[in-house]
């Protein structure tokens, strides 16, 4: 059974969690307060699920996800995600994160800056423009006309290949949106990301290619 490492049981890490059980996975999920304090979660979720500290969530992982915000001063356990997929979920959001220079000026997107964060992983941004309680009840099956299309950003061709593979058992399409340089295209305010609450592959393409720089 594929084990997904979960770091952050806020709304989109607890969904992407029902989602990953809901189809067949199991998941170890850590929050910042302590395993102790998922009790809840994990009695709602079941035995596929189990908490952990994040280095933990992320050692246990074949893959992981990171359903936190990015730090300037990284606090990811580099070393568990060493060699892993990590798809990484953080919208920038100034008013939540304070401001990056970096991203800001437009040098650096937010999901370049957790790639610098984690050298030895393969990031891909996955999961930024769906409403968390969507990810389990916008899903419907391959095929389906009107089915709900969501981007992956990433510099490696792999971990593209495995959130497509992910979205599609949880019901979505998929855009390649890459590389990571380019994932501001789904950013927020941008039509991607208005667009949020339906777009299906020929509309998320359309969308992506109007985005624009506001730096």
């Amino acid at each position: 059974m594929t084990v997904i490492g979960i770091i952050g049981a806020g709304e989109v890490g607890s969904q992407i969690a029902r989602a990953a059980i809901a189809n067949g996975y199991d998941v170890v999920i850590a929050n910042s307060r302590g395993p102790e304090t998922l009790k809840d979660l994990i009695d709602e979720l079941g035995p596929s699920a189990h908490a952990a500290t994040a280095a933990g969530a992320a050692a246990a992982g074949e893959f992981a996800v990171v359903a936190v915000p990015l730090k300037v001063i990284n606090d990811m356990p580099v070393h568990q995600l060493a060699g892993k997929i990590v798809l990484d979920t953080n919208n920038y959001m100034t008013w939540r994160d304070g401001h990056i220079l970096a991203v800001d000026s437009g040098e650096k997107t937010v999901h370049e800056l957790r790639q610098e964060h984690l050298p030895q992983s393969k990031v891909v941004k996955a999961f930024t423009h769906i409403q968390a309680p969507r990810i389990t009840t916008a899903g419907r099956p391959a095929g389906t006309p009107g089915r709900l299309a969501l981007s992956a950003s990433s510099d490696h061709p792999e971990a593209v290949e495995l959130v497509t593979r992910l979205y599609d058992r949880f019901g979505f399409d998929t855009i390649d949106n890459s590389p990571l340089s380019e994932s501001w295209r789904s950013g927020p305010g941008q039509p991607a990301w208005l667009a949020h609450e339906h777009q299906t592959r020929d509309e998320l393409i359309a969308n992506l290619a109007k985005a624009r720089r506001t730096v």
